[in-house]
């Protein structure tokens, strides 16, 4: 049994499993600096808590008495332009602005804001900025810190950011980009079309619905009232990642 051409069972225990991702939808291994960065960005999206439309789908579902994989496949079926959906639709964006920017000749900065203003002026939002909790997303800043560690960060990021000060500028407010954006910027940077962006998300967010989904399953009365807001939290408190090297 092979994929793209390596044996599964030469690929099992040797190649960590982002990397494998990596392989499978691209056609080849990454290198060290890009498998690492495809390990953030899968990490980035495994999970934000129970209020998220995909979790309280699954759990809703599940409450009902489905099994484990209908309730994984029912969050996975809201994954779309409002919800995850933005990491598509914001990489559709960044490839367009820079493809604009090596036309024109112009900065990053020159063509955000003309590419800001005429969003505006067709009353469309731009996908992945602004976050319905974060202020500044701390899951953006670390994917970016990565990719500078790595030799990833590139013109996509820069524009990235430059569409984040033209819209502050042009708002008089700041966006900043939330994960969704960061991960459109640097899929783009590892050269993945705009159609895989929502698929990977998917593949992400599917480790966090099969443990939502088995907790309503196994802890959960059947038929309960799911509150979109009201969750309570009860697993182990903030703690320290141990140190593994």
């Amino acid at each position: 049994v092979a994929v793209r051409g390596y044996r599964i069972d030469e690929l099992m225990g040797r190649v960590p499993f982002a990397h494998v991702v990596y392989l499978v939808l691209k056609g080849e291994l990454p290198t060290p600096s890009q498998g690492r960065v495809m390990d953030a960005i899968l990490v980035s999206s495994v999970d934000h808590g129970a209020t998220p439309p995909s979790v309280l789908a699954a759990r809703t579902v599940a409450s009902g008495g489905a099994p484990l994989t209908t309730g994984i496949a029912a969050g996975v079926m809201t994954i779309n332009k409002h919800h995850g959906g933005a990491v598509e639709g914001c990489m559709r964006v960044l490839k367009e602005a820079v493809a604009r920017k090596h036309a024109s000749g112009e900065d990053a900065l020159t063509v955000a804001r003309e590419l800001v203003a005429e969003y505006r002026a067709q009353k469309k939002r731009i996908p992945g900025y602004g976050h319905r909790i974060h202020k500044n997303d701390p899951r953006t800043a670390r994917l970016f810190a990565i990719c500078e560690e790595e030799g990833v960060a590139g013109e996509h990021i820069e524009m990235g950011q430059a569409i984040r000060q033209a819209m502050k500028e042009s708002l008089g407010k700041d966006l900043p980009m939330n994960v969704d954006g960061a991960i459109a910027a640097v899929l783009c940077e590892l050269d993945f079309p705009p159609e895989m962006g929502n698929g990977i998300f998917a593949i992400a967010r599917t480790v966090g619905l099969t443990a939502h989904v088995f907790d309503e399953i196994t802890n959960q009365r059947p038929m309960r009232r799911i509150s979109p807001t009201a969750q309570e939290y009860s697993g182990p408190e903030e703690r320290e990642l141990p140190d593994r090297r």
